[in-house]
């Protein structure tokens, strides 16, 4: 049996890719800040809580040890995310972004993947199969920002493309430290959710298909990628 552990399940891609993990056999922990709806979300789907702030050590710690008890871990979800808007679900102008919003948004989106990553390293490592799933986002490609002709070159904000390219770099570094594991980032694609105000042009069930396949890859599968559906993504 796999055992695998979402962070941000309760709600949008997470709680769509725990639906299909469950229906693929796996044992799955639903994570989540809010007690509440992450018990409530782990009951609809037939999965297990475990509460987990990913800016909070001593949340994180706890859950971890949770999971060590309850029998390891195999995969590895960071799903949580956030991302700054304003009025009318704007994203702020890099003229107008504060050092304290940057700081924010890296507090969930990149100290968040480093500390629950770090936390259930131990765990991985026993596993016979780990594997470590990173949600990251086709504005995290550099590449992809800088090209006139490319749809993400209209993005204007800098908090949370700044924070998924992180991941992008955090992801190909844990993948050289621990080549006994697979490590990947995966671009959803812009799914409509909380995060962007529902303003997504594709729904969870598209955008968690690419979560759910490198979630479930073996260990002679890929490491230190960054994907989507379609293939490789430029960096």
């Amino acid at each position: 049996m796999t055992t695998t552990l979402i962070t941000g399940a309760n709600k949008g891609l997470g709680l769509e890719t725990a639906r299909r993990l469950v229906a693929a056999g796996h044992t799955v922990y639903v994570g989540a800040r809010d007690a509440d709806r992450g018990r409530r979300a782990a009951e609809r789907l037939g999965a297990r809580f475990v509460q987990l702030d990913v800016t909070d050590d001593a949340s994180v710690q706890a859950a971890a040890k949770t999971v060590e008890a309850e029998g390891g871990l195999d995969v590895l979800i960071n799903n949580a995310g956030i991302e700054v808007r304003g009025e009318n679900n704007a994203v702020p102008a890099a003229a107008d972004t504060t050092a304290d919003e940057m700081r924010t948004v890296f507090e969930t989106n990149v100290f968040g993947v480093v500390r629950v990553t770090h936390a259930f390293l131990p765990l991985l490592q026993r596993s016979a199969a780990p594997v470590v799933v990173n949600v990251s986002s086709g504005l995290a490609s550099l590449s992809g920002l800088s090209d006139p002709d490319s749809p993400a070159h209209f993005y204007q904000a800098i908090a949370y493309p700044a924070s998924k390219t992180a991941v992008n770099m955090i992801t190909v570094q844990y993948a050289k430290a621990f080549p006994e594991m697979r490590i990947n980032a995966v671009e959803p694609g812009f799914t409509a959710t909380d995060l962007n105000g529902r303003t997504g042009t594709q729904t969870v069930e598209q955008g968690a298909g690419i979560i759910v396949r490198m979630a479930q890859i073996g260990p002679d599968g890929p490491t230190g990628g960054y994907v989507d559906a379609e293939g490789p993504l430029p960096w």
